[in-house]
């Protein structure tokens, strides 16, 4: 599901005496501001903002922040020059993703930067990746056993860092590294939403038992591209993937990229990619035992496209309603739940006067789920996405991998994977949850169940 964009019309600058300042919403606290309601109960508070206005402002500590809350609005902001990637969101993601990599700079850096990645992700590449989708999708699926108990998240990330490392680095990583990097950014994603959310600054430098498990989690993540890295080179080699491409890379002057930069671009395929992916995949399983219905429809697709042979990536294209399943499983539990924005010069958005400087959020969640742009709004309904349907979609209103030039590289890498996914799971298994799953929403850098765990049953 990809939603394109036309460029929005530039803010009169001469009408700038007009521009309204755009209201408080209530209910801050002294220090906090709203921070301790983003921090409480964050869904539930970005949601009902739009009650309050298209723009609004927050307090989150001591900062002033500015919260975006219809459609029209988050595509303007998303695709005008004005605004660039930072705010509370990228200093927060700092730590992991640095500041040289694809997913954080900005400017002509990043133009470059793209330009490197974006090979492997164009869509003629995608079917190169297949065997390994095939093969990961349905290696998950033999590893289960019937009415054994699957613990989803550690299963979602096993099956979404092997298809990133096997496709992008080529890559023969083994479980525990896999375990390894779930267990570290199950650790840091958490962290990094609290000092988003309740900016105190020093207090995350104390030598607390948060902060250093917090600071031993991210070593073990930078330790484990360096390894990653240094395998490469001592190897020798030079398949055609993505770290290839770093390696090989020059930068504005025509000399390699450094260190920093490669590790920096290492971390946003290997981190950010494998926790959005993963996150998705827990929610499909969620999906497919809470509305067996739809599993059901999943199996009789592919079947109807197999004839009864093991579905496989050249399968994905005519798996429609399993596509549509996907769409709306990212339409109510979006992996990227929030981001950030900050303008880079005296702005206006909607009719509001924007300070250069000041940051922006805004809730893919909020939009996504807003009855003023989809009819029965909270109901799971994929058939939404049915051509005759989706055209009633405010334009927009269903953005999964951003828009413009921020626009996430890999939509059809992942899109390929969690369809095909969800078909080799459906048509091999229903899936029950089991005593001591907990299958609500966790809230961190992105949403994921708290603690899914099913039972596979043979079909």
């Amino acid at each position: 599901m990809t939603v394109e964009s036309v460029q929005p019309a530039a803010p009169n600058r001469g009408q700038a005496s007009e521009l309204r300042e755009p209201p408080f919403a209530g209910g801050g606290v002294p220090l906090l501001g709203h921070g301790w309601k983003l921090a409480r109960d964050p869904l539930a508070f970005m949601s009902q903002l739009r009650d309050h206005g298209d723009v609004v402002r927050l307090r989150l500590g001591p900062k002033t922040v500015y919260a975006v809350t219809t459609p029209e609005l988050t595509g303007a902001l998303a695709l005008s020059p004005d605004y660039k990637i930072d705010g509370p969101l990228w200093e927060s993601l700092e730590g992991l993703l640095g500041k040289e990599g694809v997913a954080t700079a900005n400017g002509p850096r990043h133009r470059r930067q793209r330009r490197t990645i974006q090979p492997a992700f164009r869509l003629g590449a995608i079917p190169a990746y297949g065997a390994v989708m095939e093969e990961e999708a349905h290696g998950l699926t033999t590893r289960w056993r019937p009415g054994e108990t699957i613990d989803c998240t550690s299963e979602s990330f096993r099956v979404a860092v092997r298809i990133a490392a096997r496709c992008l680095l080529r890559g023969e990583y083994m479980d525990e590294r896999a375990e390894r990097l779930c267990a570290a950014l199950a650790t840091v994603f958490r962290g990094m939403y609290q000092r988003m959310v309740i900016p105190l600054g020093p207090l995350y430098r104390l030598p607390l038992p948060a902060n250093r498990e917090f600071n031993r989690a991210l070593a073990d993540l930078h330790l484990l591209v360096d390894e990653i890295v240094a395998e490469r080179r001592a190897s020798g080699q030079k398949p055609d993937d993505l770290l290839t491409a770093l390696l090989e890379a020059k930068d504005g002057n025509g000399e390699p990229i450094g260190e920093q930069e490669i590790h920096d671009q290492v971390v946003a395929i290997l981190t950010p990619g494998s926790e959005t992916v993963a996150s998705t995949i827990m929610w499909l399983l969620q999906v497919l035992a809470e509305h067996p219905e739809h599993a059901d429809r999943i199996r009789d697709e592919a079947e109807s496209v197999t004839g009864g042979r093991p579905v496989a990536f050249e399968d994905v294209r005519k798996l429609t309603h399993t596509n549509n399943v996907v769409v709306e499983a990212m339409r109510l539990r979006p992996a990227v739940w929030i981001l950030t924005r900050r303008a880079v010069t005296d702005t206006e958005l909607g009719g509001y006067r924007i300070p250069a400087g000041a940051d922006i959020i805004y809730s893919p969640y909020a939009i996504q789920r807003d009855a003023r742009s989809y009819p029965d709004n909270l109901e799971f309904d994929p058939d939404r996405w049915l051509p005759e349907r989706v055209k009633d979609v405010p334009k927009y209103a269903m953005s999964p991998f951003s828009v413009g030039n921020r626009k996430c590289p890999s939509d059809h890498f992942s899109m390929a994977q969690l369809t095909l996914i969800t078909a080799a799971v459906a048509t091999k298994y229903r899936l029950e949850q089991v005593p001591g799953s907990n299958d609500a929403t966790r809230v961190g850098i992105t949403l994921r169940p708290h603690k899914l765990l099913l039972t596979p049953v043979p079909r």
